[in-house]
């Protein structure tokens, strides 16, 4: 039973369109008390961020239906998102990725062939660490 001292659940909207990767994400963030949401392309992941105002998204550039770029400009856009913190998650190289993600505001860019499995528990944990006071 939740005491009244328990912080609110954190919540995360996954944005990534290979399945067996978003719920290895969903599964593990799950694991470590987040609340999890998927949005398999673009049009679902602005769906849940503007639902669910999450703390994080996880985003990944290169998903069907709106890029993860123009995403992320909604995001910046609009009054539910624009300070939503945002760490990309791309198979593409940063040199690759759309020019202007540093003046959107993200908290990160990890290339996920490079990420091993307890990465994203780490990075997340990073972005999301609040002080207790």
């Amino acid at each position: 039973m939740d005491t009244p001292t328990t912080p609110p659940t954190q919540k995360i909207v996954i944005v990534e369109d290979n399945s067996a990767l978003a719920e290895i994400y969903k599964t593990r963030l799950e694991l470590l008390g987040y609340t999890c949401f998927i949005g398999y392309n673009g049009i679902t992941g602005l769906y849940f961020i503007q639902q669910e105002v999450p703390d994080l998204v996880l985003l990944d550039l290169m998903i069907p239906d709106i890029p993860g770029g123009k995403v992320l400009e909604t995001m910046r856009a609009s009054s539910w998102g624009k300070d939503i913190k945002v760490l990309i998650i791309s198979n593409l190289n940063q040199a690759e990725a759309p020019s202007n993600l540093a003046e959107l505001g993200i908290a990160g860019y990890v290339i996920k062939a490079n990420m091993a499995n307890d990465d994203i528990d780490n990075l997340v944990a990073g972005i999301l660490k609040t002080p207790s006071f």
